[in-house]
């Protein structure tokens, strides 16, 4: 049977950024094992876990990674037929397909052993102007917790583009995932911008000791009628700090 018509336009779109070269594709494992960078293992049911490459083997056909046997998203993966790799290197977007996921227990570390991914996609992630609000308009980003449905988090946006923005969570409150999908948030940007969007948590950075808090790098999945604002936004932003700028010199 062949494939439906959307499904090849969908498998074409996606070969200019496929590598099959085994060299490439150890190369940029090496990169993300080397760099220590977090890589988020995720399934279609929602299961995810976040982790490091522990052991690269091409020869014997293995990828392994960290794992905890007690981790409850681990144990739903390792039951999922599909099962998908993310990791950011930089302004690179690395994604693989995992299967044979298999928990291998040891004296001192406990190894998710996987198949080595015979094919890996390559994406640029999007560059866009990246801007901090002003302070004074108390930049928000209201949601509910995804996995605790009574909590209600105000977080302070730190800054923000048309893909994504950035948030800081205070130590004293609760963390989130990474790969977590957040599907409905209120962001208030100032007094005329106020935007309803969904993210997915990437990563979280820690900032300075003194400040006690994490800096959330967050992926918009759609902003739908928002972009315009956004963007219109983002602009504006950006002409009054390159006034301040030339005000100050």
């Amino acid at each position: 049977m062949s494939k439906p018509l959307n499904d090849r336009a969908q498998a074409s779109a996606l070969d200019d950024y496929r590598i099959t070269s085994t060299i490439e594709i150890f190369d940029l494992l090496r990169q993300v094992e080397a760099s220590r960078t977090l890589v988020t293992l995720s399934s279609p049911e929602g299961h995810s876990y976040t982790t490091l490459i522990w052991n690269i083997e091409p020869d014997r056909e293995l990828v392994g990674f960290s794992g905890e046997s007690n981790h409850a998203g681990l144990r739903a993966l390792l039951e999922s037929n599909e099962v998908t790799a993310v990791a950011y290197l930089d302004s690179i977007k690395l994604q693989f397909d995992l299967e044979g996921l298999v928990l291998v227990h040891g004296d001192q570390h406990n190894i998710i052993n996987a198949r080595y991914p015979r094919e890996l996609y390559r994406f640029q992630r999007r560059t866009s102007y990246r801007v901090k609000p002003a302070v004074s308009a108390l930049p928000t980003a209201h949601f509910t917790h995804p996995l605790q449905a009574k909590t209600e988090l105000s977080l302070r946006v730190l800054d923000v583009s048309l893909g994504g923005m950035a948030l800081f969570l205070p130590d004293d409150m609760p963390t989130i995932p990474d790969g977590t999908r957040v599907p409905s948030c209120s962001l208030r940007l100032d007094d005329d911008t106020w935007l309803d969007v969904s993210f997915v948590m990437r990563h979280a950075t820690p900032v300075h000791p003194e400040t006690r808090g994490s800096r959330l790098g967050c992926e918009f999945v759609n902003l739908n009628q928002g972009e315009r604002d956004l963007q219109f936004y983002i602009n504006q932003t950006q002409k009054r700090q390159l006034a301040l700028a030339t005000r100050k010199v």
